[in-house]
């Protein structure tokens, strides 16, 4: 609820102001100069630098135990300008197969046209399989945090150990987790990422994204993998490593990506990603509380076939849920139904207060199903390695009181027996 807020002084404002303005006024010729050659901490530009979002960066990367965070347009946005700021064209990005839809069309379409080579590894890859993959051109260690839709939980003290000997940062996707669940720094991450459209806003109303840095991974030492960070923004500038030190990494993709791209989250948005942080830790009890219920509901079921959701002792990430989740396995229960996509569309057809939409981290419970949605362009290949079955329906489920929830849900199984 504090961190990162300063207080006008002048107008005494306790919640964080929206900044409308695409620029600032500058004090002096001077002035403009030294902010221009980075010798100044004003702002120039809202492209790269809001007030609003500033305040929105550092609350975030505190929750996450992180020194800096910059808010881009989304979560997608993230993504891209954290792998635009460490690779190049012919670059190698490690990752864990089991992603987000949505990320892996983005690692496999748009960024592999543009050069980046990725390598996808199962959760049953062990230490030396990772380490057997790494190359001289790889860049970033890769995974999320709970994958989404099914939840199969990653070892992450075990990647932050690859990363580290393999000389390059670990960038861990905590959107499904939250800072409240899982805080990934503490387990060897050096980037971590969100799209806060999610649950840190809470309210479905936004979107956006952000990227914090840990401050902890060795740039100067890793410096061949990464040659741009010892020059300077400029010709005659010290290089970034040397200015800004454990702030290379967030200053060059504010400075630099960020300002090229221009992926910049209006600061009416910001405003209310910083009201629904407020509430994150209040709503993340009962969605976890809800999401247990769910779970154990859904798998007593005989209309269903499966149930993925850590939380069940059933659960083959039960042990690893245990160690990362003690608070909450999340709020995402996904299940497949035996009848294939035409008992999904029974299902979602037949749900009266659960929404049928696309999103996740709301409120409100949601369902979608995955197969004709977001994994609708995928390969058979990639629908595997993702898990995503013809029968897979994803619950993002929301605060609402648990008895209307499974009342909703019972409806929606009923009419599967048809």
């Amino acid at each position: 609820m504090h961190a990162g807020a300063v207080v006008d002084s002048d107008v005494g404002a306790r919640v964080t102001p929206i900044y409308q303005s695409a620029g600032y006024v500058f004090p002096s010729y001077d002035e403009a100069e030294a902010r221009f050659s980075g010798e100044s901490v004003g702002r120039a530009y809202s492209r790269g630098d809001n007030p609003t979002n500033v305040v929105a960066g550092k609350r975030i990367a505190n929750l996450e135990g992180g020194r800096n965070g910059l808010v881009v347009s989304s979560g997608q946005a993230a993504i891209a300008m954290t792998l635009f700021s460490l690779a190049a064209s012919g670059d190698h990005i490690l990752s864990t197969a089991s992603l987000y839809g949505g990320t892996r069309q983005l690692f496999d379409g748009s960024l592999t046209r543009q050069g980046l080579n990725f390598e996808f590894l199962t959760a049953e890859a062990t230490e030396e399989d990772w380490l057997a993959r790494v190359r001289p051109e790889t860049r970033a260690v890769y995974t999320e945090s709970i994958p989404n839709p099914k939840n199969d939980v990653v070892d992450l003290e075990l990647l932050g150990r690859v990363a580290a000997k393999a000389g390059v940062p670990l960038i861990v996707d905590n959107t499904v987790a939250t800072p409240y669940l899982c805080r990934p720094i503490e387990w060897g991450a050096d980037i971590v990422i969100h799209s806060t459209s999610k649950w840190l806003s809470g309210h479905g109303s936004v979107i956006g994204g952000v990227i914090i840095d840990a401050g902890k991974f060795d740039w100067a030492a890793n410096s061949e993998r990464f040659p741009h960070f010892t020059k300077g923004s400029f010709e005659g500038a010290p290089s970034f490593i040397e200015r800004y030190g454990a702030d290379t990494f967030i200053s060059y993709v504010k400075s630099v990506t960020v300002l090229d791209y221009g992926p910049t989250v209006p600061p009416t948005s910001t405003f209310l990603l910083l009201h629904g942080i407020e509430t994150l830790s209040l709503r993340m009890e009962r969605h976890v509380e809800n999401a247990q219920r769910v779970a154990e509901w859904l798998e007593a079921r005989p209309e269903v076939g499966s149930v993925d959701y850590s939380g069940l002792p059933s659960n083959a990430y039960y042990e690893l849920a245990q160690k990362y989740l003690p608070d909450g396995a999340g709020s995402v229960v996904s299940f497949d139904l035996p009848g294939g996509p035409e008992a999904a569309r029974k299902f979602v057809e037949a749900l009266e207060l659960v929404s049928h939409m696309t999103h996740i981290g709301d409120v409100r419970t949601l369902a979608l199903h995955m197969q004709s949605t977001i994994f609708k362009r995928s390969s058979q290949e990639q629908r595997d390695e993702a898990g995503v079955t013809p029968g897979l329906i994803r619950l993002s489920i929301g605060i609402e009181g648990i008895d209307d929830i499974l009342t909703d849900l019972e409806r929606g199984l009923e009419a599967t027996k048809a």
